[in-house]
């Protein structure tokens, strides 16, 4: 047996958060030498130009058999035989994509994690396209492990089964075990697979090159779309590659406990062969057997759509292909992750871009969502929004409904289809693969629960991200949220706290830390501003109310007249209500502690925003205070007036007090 390494320790699940610069390790191999597995159009298409025999039988094949499908449906329709049928057609698209290739089993793939687009007789055939398809020849994949690692199988594994225990688009899987004892999962690509597809994917590219210059009204750039999955393909095909991407995955989400990445074996690893940890798992799609083996499928799901979001939106380091046989329901109530290879990332402002386009969406606010799409690339930077903005408020408040947790990304993008026809959309390619992701994490949770709403459940995560991340856009954000036309919408915190607190890993001291940061920075000179007015508001409302009810007390006791009736509630008593509801929630907050704040204090009260904060919210008690006075005295005096000379003259006094106390500040009663 080959021993010419010594085995690599198994990657561990950090304990803390890493670093978005995770640095790959250095005693990785290189993925190959060079860049030359990567794909290059340009290359592919200098490769096939002139070979018009090779393209025009791969047409044939391709055409042939999805026109005879077709016809097919059709004369079921006609017929009316689509219901006694539809078993039958379902396993003849099965084994249709399955002849067509590996790049149209990634079609049928996708296709089977989406119950709301097609029937479940169809699910269960297309979900065999995950692992089900049929394998190739041992012997060829025997060489192919004896070509890679430089010996035979039995000697580079102790024990290996007889036959692939799954059979994917890509390669099949065979159970073995190392001397060491491990036990492992052996991957071994598929033969001739790197010709099939480049000549699947040139032919693919002339198709969308030709679409894209003849039909006007296409607004998505298919070329950059499918350059976008080819690439992904491509480095899928290369196993090292994808061990490297579980590493990766590894480092950045494997603090999150309930996620779990099987550790890759470099010494058993080549470019055509991959050796990994062998997971025992149940599919997330058959929820009965897990909730049998003591776990809870829609937690897992839960942790799945925690997962998701981080990828997307924190590191940009993304699994762009989790179908039901990539994510297993481990019996310790872990969420497994397997087959890394489709992968992809998205950059820093995009990922900000999709939150703030997130809280626009909550808020309402189309102007902003608008120039989302700008930020976005969605839209051109010369782009007139001005009549876009209508649109996207009417197709929102039509899908929104009662709340942005009632939708679906489906139902989002079904939304958006008339828009983006009607005006310059452009659908960017990265965001192409962002939707394939999200999308068929979905399926898969409408499958286990038809009520699951993958938004609803994504709010929390987007509320602790806006209260603890510290970038411009999010502290932006957040602002615009929190105060509308110069009101401050205490519902809006309630809500965000409330959520936030249920989201992993939240920190109510980095809260803290940020909201103390933000408010005391020259970006929160605004918010103490409508800090101080709030603050002044309460203060005057909780006095007049004290004054009051000490008033009625001493009349009381003296034997007057009761006579005025209590204050009317306003928004000064009510914002003091939202502030108890929200210290009920900080109670209630994991982590929160009373005594924690304590050493804050010195801090914030020897900052001079501090103390310019005091000094307007004193001189504004003061001025309201000295204006009531004023206010109650004139008032008076006229009222002795009044009583006491009937004269005309007389008698205009109150129209000129009138008039200058209108001069006055208001004084803001309950």
């Amino acid at each position: 047996m080959v021993r010419s390494k010594t085995a690599s320790p198994p990657v561990a699940a950090p304990a803390a958060r890493p670093s978005e610069s995770v640095v790959l390790a250095a005693e990785r191999p290189a993925a190959g030498s060079g860049e030359d597995w990567r794909y290059n159009p340009a290359a592919i298409a200098s490769a096939y130009r002139g070979r018009y025999l090779a393209i025009l039988r791969r047409l044939f094949d391709l055409i042939a058999p999805a026109l005879s499908f077709g016809l097919i449906l059709l004369w079921d329709r006609v017929t009316g035989s689509i219901a006694r049928n539809e078993h039958r057609r379902a396993v003849q698209l099965r084994e249709l994509l399955t002849n067509l290739g590996p790049t149209y089993i990634k079609i049928g793939q996708a296709l089977s994690t989406r119950p709301d687009l097609i029937s479940t007789l169809y699910l269960e055939e297309l979900a065999q396209l995950q692992d089900q398809l049929p394998p190739f020849a041992n012997e060829i994949a025997f060489g192919f492990i004896e070509e890679e690692l430089g010996a035979r199988p039995e000697t580079v594994y102790d024990e290996l089964s007889p036959e692939p225990v799954a059979a994917a688009s890509l390669g099949q899987v065979y159970k073995g075990k190392l001397a060491t004892g491990e036990v492992v999962a052996v991957k071994v690509q598929r033969p001739d697979l790197a010709r099939r597809i480049t000549l699947d994917v040139y032919i693919l590219r002339g198709l969308a090159i030709w679409l894209q210059q003849r039909v006007k009204r296409l607004r998505s750039d298919l070329v950059a779309i499918l350059d976008e999955f080819a690439a992904r393909i491509f480095e899928e095909m290369n196993y090292i590659h994808e061990g490297q991407n579980a590493e990766r995955f590894a480092e950045l989400y494997g603090y999150i406990e309930e996620i779990y990445v099987p550790k890759i074996y470099w010494q058993y690893t080549g470019r055509r062969v991959l050796t990994m940890e062998w997971i025992d798992g149940t599919k997330l799609t058959k929820p009965k057997q897990i909730q049998a083996e003591g776990n809870d499928a829609k937690c897992l799901l839960e942790v799945g759509v925690e997962c998701s979001l981080r990828q997307l939106l924190e590191y940009g380091f993304f699994h762009a292909d989790p179908h039901p046989g990539n994510l297993l329901a481990m019996r310790d109530g872990r969420l497994a992750y397997l087959d890394f290879g489709m992968m992809s990332e998205i950059e820093s402002y995009q990922r900000y871009g999709l939150i703030e386009a997130v809280v626009h969406l909550v808020n309402r606010d189309f102007e902003s969502l608008a120039n989302d799409y700008v930020q976005l690339e969605f839209l051109a930077p010369d782009t007139n929004l001005e009549p876009i903005v209508p649109a996207l408020a009417r197709v929102f408040n039509d899908a929104l409904g009662a709340s942005v947790a009632e939708l679906n990304f489906k139902s989002i993008t079904d939304q958006m289809s008339e828009v983006m026809y009607e005006f310059p959309f452009r659908v960017p390619a990265y965001y192409a693969l962002i939707i394939r992701s999200l999308v068929t994490l979905e399926g898969i949770a409408i499958g286990i629960d038809p009520d699951f709403k993958v938004l609803s459940k994504a709010y929390p995560y987007i509320a602790k991200r806006l209260l603890t991340d510290p970038s411009p856009q999010l502290r932006a954000s957040l602002r615009d949220l929190l105060f509308r036309d110069d009101s401050f919408r205490w519902n809006r915190l309630e809500n965000l706290l409330r959520n936030a607190r249920i989201s992993q890993d939240y920190d109510f001291e980095k809260v803290l830390d940020q909201a103390f940061e933000f408010l005391f920075s020259e970006r929160g000179a605004f918010i103490r501003e409508r800090v101080a007015s709030e603050v002044i508001d309460a203060v005057d409302a909780l006095g007049q109310q004290s004054f009051h009810n000490l008033t009625m007390a001493f009349r009381e006791r003296v034997g007057m007249a009761v006579n005025d009736g209590p204050p009317a509630v306003t928004r000064d008593a009510q914002n003091i209500e939202h502030f108890q509801r929200i210290v009920d929630i900080l109670r209630e907050t994991p982590g929160f502690n009373p005594l924690s704040l304590l050493p804050l204090v010195p801090q914030v009260l020897a900052k001079p925003e501090t103390q310019r904060l005091g000094q307007q919210i004193a001189s504004g008690l003061a001025q309201r205070a000295v204006a009531r006075l004023i206010r109650y005295l004139l008032v008076r005096d006229v009222a002795i007036a009044n009583s006491n000379d009937s004269s005309p003259i007389v008698s205009e006094a109150p129209k000129r007090v009138h008039d200058n106390a209108a001069l006055l500040p208001p004084a803001r009663s309950i």
